[in-house]
């Protein structure tokens, strides 16, 4: 029986990591990689480097495909306007999953794939609820199924850290953009102080 093909959103290797050792096996895969929220060029090039690296060298992703998206910032920018100040966690965010979520969406419907996801729902920052309401709404307006996730369950964030060591993985800090990463060195700072 002919497995169904499935467009996976990915943000990095380290969430791709257990989310392609659990899905392999049930779909044909290909990881989209889409992140216009990564502000920095050097790191978007890091990350895109990573997770290639890893689907090259995992015994378990030996058959899935790597597709990069365009590398399209401005488009994070004209997103985030009047949502500059939003705390981690916050609108911004909402946003940035329904941008990256949608380009998925709308590539998988047009190169006729089965159904889409997101390896964001493994992290534990992310929040699976938001993640599977856009899905679902992508879904109907896209007229392509989503598969809902939350990655994170079973151990799945634990593994991904065992993935992770077992590959070198680079592990960042903060989630690419600009904002997550100014609140991650004020956190780093304000560690150092105490």
């Amino acid at each position: 029986m002919e497995k169904e093909r499935l467009l996976l959103h990915a943000c990095c290797a380290p969430c791709s990591s257990y989310v392609l050792e659990y899905l392999e096996n049930k779909y044909d895969i290909t990881v989209f990689y889409y992140n216009p929220n990564i502000t920095e060029m050097a790191e978007y090039k890091k990350r895109v480097s990573e997770i290639t690296r890893f689907i090259d060298e995992a015994p378990f992703a030996k058959n899935v495909k790597l597709l990069e998206g365009k590398y399209e910032p401005e488009l994070f920018f004209e997103m985030a306007k009047g949502l500059e100040s939003e705390p981690e966690r916050g609108k911004r965010c909402y946003k940035c999953y329904e941008l990256r979520m949608e380009e998925t969406a709308r590539y998988a419907k047009e190169k006729e794939f089965d159904l889409f996801t997101t390896t964001l729902s493994i992290s534990p920052h992310k929040n699976a609820d938001w993640l599977n309401e856009i899905g679902n709404r992508l879904s109907e307006k896209y007229e392509i199924d989503y598969l809902y996730s939350n990655f994170k369950k079973n151990n799945g964030y634990s593994r991904s850290i065992q993935l992770s060591k077992e590959y070198n993985l680079y592990r960042q800090n903060y989630c690419g953009c600009i904002y997550s990463k100014e609140e991650s060195l004020r956190r780093e700072k304000n560690r150092e102080k105490v």
